[in-house]
């Protein structure tokens, strides 16, 4: 099966995210996962694309995103993006070491507490 697309619109949003997997995005990942990507993908998304997803107003039903749309609360935060791949990257590495991995039973435990 190849890549998929999803598309999921948080609460108070004013874009949805895009989930590109392969397999069983429900199933494949914990709910510890998807929650730890959204937020994730919620906060680095208003930073780096704020003319999208830190807008002012929410997405219509048929979304059309545009990088030159000016109606969006700037973050004042300026970014090369070769870096902010670099980054992306040592960032998901380091919260897996020091965080995923060292407390992955104690988070196991959390989440299955919390779905019942």
């Amino acid at each position: 099966m190849g890549m998929q697309v999803r598309f999921f619109m948080p609460p108070n949003s004013v874009a949805p995210l895009a989930f590109y997997f392969y397999g069983d995005l429900l199933d494949d990942y914990t709910n510890l996962e998807l929650i730890g990507t959204i937020s994730t993908m919620e906060t680095f998304q208003k930073i780096y694309r704020p003319e999208i997803y830190n807008a002012n107003s929410a997405a219509g039903n048929f979304y059309q995103p545009s990088l030159t749309n000016q109606d969006y609360s700037s973050t004042q935060i300026v970014y090369d993006r070769e870096e902010r791949s670099q980054l992306a990257v040592q960032q998901g590495k380091f919260a897996e070491e020091h965080f995923i991995k060292p407390y992955g039973s104690v988070l196991h435990r959390w989440t299955a507490s919390s779905a019942s």
